[in-house]
């Protein structure tokens, strides 16, 4: 299934077309101050990269670990983890994050990145035994909640880190680890109820993502409002 042009040409579609409109929406509420689209296209493909660090951790957890919480969570972890510092390894001593705003653009560009490419493996499958209408529009509505799931989870974490920007190492610090367990929190209960979810239930769990995102949205627009 790999070798076959047609299904990997949907696959891609599929994963990265849901990513670039939540990329351009995202975006957009910074125009202003736009972040060079050379490095928001570095930072996405970073973002895509990322997930091939992932995989063999996951593995990992799930052989020593086993199911359970604990496996949710930690696998939530290695993912928010791995997207910061997909982050970090291209704008490392760089003067590109010049504005609190900026940390939440970047790490939310690398999240949809890593969706994009998370996202299209989970198609290929589908996709080659011909369920093409059905792997786009539904999968528990994946484009709608592991998406979005991304880019709110890391929102979250380049708020904390945009508050934090002006203030001391130590407070830095604490800020960072704060909305990383924020992140991983949110990624760990919306996969839980999503793996327990039963009947028609992961419709509740996708309208609490949609409260989220919108309080993310309203600390996005104070944050920039901020500098």
């Amino acid at each position: 299934m790999f070798s076959d042009p047609k299904t990997l040409g949907l696959a891609f579609l599929g994963g990265i077309i849901p990513a670039l409109l939540w990329l351009w929406f995202w975006v957009r509420e910074e125009e202003k101050h736009a972040e060079p689209k050379n490095i928001l296209t570095l930072v996405f493909i970073m973002g895509m990269i990322s997930v091939i660090f992932v995989l063999p951790i996951q593995k990992f957890i799930q052989a020593y670990i086993g199911s359970g919480d604990m496996e949710i969570i930690l696998w939530a972890g290695a993912e928010e983890i791995i997207k910061y510092l997909a982050v970090v390894v291209i704008l490392y001593r760089t003067t590109y994050i010049d504005d609190a705003i900026d940390w939440p653009i970047y790490l939310i560009t690398a999240a949809l990145g890593f969706a994009a490419l998370e996202n299209m493996l989970f198609l290929i499958k589908p996709i080659s035994l011909g369920q093409d209408t059905v792997s786009l529009l539904t999968g528990q509505l994946r484009f709608l909640g592991s998406t979005l799931l991304h880019a709110v989870s890391s929102g979250i974490l380049g708020i904390a880190l945009g508050v934090s920007m002006h203030k001391g190492w130590f407070t830095r610090k604490l800020y960072l680890l704060g909305g990383l367990a924020l992140a991983i929190a949110l990624h760990s209960v919306f996969n839980f109820f999503i793996i327990n979810s039963v009947d028609n239930s992961f419709f509740k769990i996708f309208g609490f993502l949609w409260v989220v995102t919108v309080v993310v949205i309203l600390l996005f627009e104070k944050l920039r409002r901020m500098e």
